[in-house]
């Protein structure tokens, strides 16, 4: 069963953390992550990109010249897709590119990003984090005291306004709440900076 080191704000090691082996003890499954990352990045997509066809570009209604004599081609319309100015064939139109994989196999990447976390000491816990008001320099100070250098995401059990406020405008540094971890997010930020909390939250959400 993987251990962790508990500190508090102040960088103090003020204990140590059983972790459960079904949610950060498991086989980092690499084909499921890349399973799982694709999936998410799809479904960011807008899907938005949209190009005209020769029935939806403006003009081209008058036959260009007449039929025959001219020693041109023949040619119906000033839009057809040959003529510059004219329609787009197979171009691309709005689509939803979103899908999904079965929750087993979300849930076992979910688990394979915080197992990968904690194998490659990049776990810091927390005994609790809040602040009395949203002040940047007070975050900045405790990642300093935690040694957390580069990107980092911040996972409390709830939403705490104040530690939001307080993260958001230090570059490469996330806050976000226990429910909405990903595993893109996960495999972004070098550093999971997490609350003895918000591991119990995930705990029992993919423990079962």
């Amino acid at each position: 069963m993987p251990s962790v080191s508990v500190f508090n704000m102040e960088g103090e090691q003020v204990g140590t953390l059983e972790l459960s082996e079904a949610v950060f003890g498991v086989p980092v499954n690499e084909a499921v992550l890349h399973e799982v990352v694709v999936m998410q990045m799809a479904n960011r997509r807008k899907g938005t990109a949209d190009t005209k066809t020769r029935g939806e570009v403006r003009g081209g209604g008058r036959k260009p010249w007449r039929q025959k004599g001219t020693g041109r081609a023949r040619a119906g319309s000033s839009r057809s897709p040959i003529w510059r100015g004219g329609g787009i064939v197979f171009g691309p139109h709005p689509r939803d590119y979103s899908y999904k994989v079965p929750a087993k196999v979300r849930r076992l990447a979910l688990k394979s990003a915080l197992s990968a976390k904690v194998s490659g000491n990049e776990v810091v816990v927390l005994d609790r984090l809040s602040f009395e008001q949203p002040r940047t320099k007070d975050m900045i100070r405790v990642l300093e005291k935690l040694s957390v250098t580069g990107k980092a995401l911040v996972v409390t059990a709830a939403r705490d306004e104040n530690v939001n406020r307080s993260s958001r405008n230090i570059p490469g540094v996330k806050p976000m709440e226990a429910r909405n971890v990903n595993v893109c997010e996960l495999l972004k930020y070098g550093k999971l900076v997490i609350t003895a909390d918000a591991v119990a939250s995930l705990e029992g959400a993919l423990g079962r």
